[in-house]
């Protein structure tokens, strides 16, 4: 399915949502610890809830692609081998519905670890790093014997995706780094744009079909690429300065309401004096 433009939409927009989404929960968390005395680190319920439908979504997106690539007019409809030609059955699709697979499963694991069950810390991140790693393999032998261009905008999509991998990896030993969250949340938002990019590049909504053996396609594509990276750095950094700016607001009116229970609590009491020498 991913061989047109709907096929790298469906993952291109998932993997924004998924983006757009951390870059909104992990600032909001990070900015509620700063503004929280040490005996009250405990996080709300509300991000915890916030992690189950993340767990999810992920689960559910997943199982749409499997279902996309695998049922589709020309898909293999799970039938890998076919015994009459002796020769395998739609491998590209197949290879797509292993990437959505791994990522299931991170989604299955981030759900298990808002449970009771005693799951390790730091394994939602482990099974993350890993689906960005098998998704990196995958395409790695994904675009051999592939026109220059063809070649060169799907490995440029190796960087996000071994680069998520890497960072989400260091998560689990470096838990709770913002650091690392808004990284991995900049290669996700760059990787989803990106799949969009190929979608255009490829299969061109306008009719107009780019060379693929121009070199300056290739510079320009490369340049492109870097305007994503900016962009997705962007994005995150007005979310985090958004969330800075409500967590502020909602303390500012926590401290006005304690405040005032002060000074009715003390003019309460004074009244209760004047009473007691009368």
């Amino acid at each position: 399915m991913m061989a047109n433009f709907k096929g790298h939409a469906l993952p291109g927009s998932c993997f924004l949502l998924l983006g757009l989404c951390w870059s909104v929960m992990y600032p909001l968390r990070h900015c509620w610890r700063r503004h929280q005395p040490k005996a009250r680190q405990k996080l709300p319920l509300f991000f915890n809830r916030i992690d189950l439908i993340e767990g999810t979504l992920m689960i559910f997106f997943a199982f749409v692609g499997i279902m996309a690539e695998q049922f589709v007019p020309d898909g293999p409809h799970a039938h890998l081998y076919n015994r009459e030609t002796q020769s395998w059955v739609k491998l590209m699709n197949w290879q797509h519905s292993t990437m959505y697979l791994f990522f299931s499963i991170a989604g299955v694991v981030k759900v298990l670890t808002m449970s009771p069950l005693p799951v390790p810390l730091g394994l939602d991140r482990l099974a993350l790093s890993l689906a960005f790693f098998i998704e990196g393999l995958l395409f790695y032998f994904h675009v051999h014997m592939r026109p220059p261009l063809d070649t060169h905008i799907h490995s440029m999509l190796f960087v996000p995706v071994f680069g998520g991998a890497a960072i989400t990896l260091l998560e689990v030993f470096m838990r709770d780094n913002i650091v690392l969250e808004l990284l991995r949340t900049s290669m996700t938002i760059l990787q989803g744009s990106w799949f969009f990019q190929i979608g255009f590049v490829l299969y061109p909504l306008n009719g107009v079909q780019w060379d693929l053996q121009a070199h300056d396609n290739t510079m320009f594509i490369t340049m492109c690429f870097c305007w994503h990276l900016a962009v997705a750095l962007l994005i995150v950094g007005i979310n985090y300065w958004m969330g800075w700016c409500c967590v502020q607001r909602c303390s500012g009116r926590g401290s006005d309401i304690e405040i005032m229970m002060r000074k009715t609590s003390s003019s309460k009491k004074a009244l209760l004096e004047e009473s007691d020498e009368e």
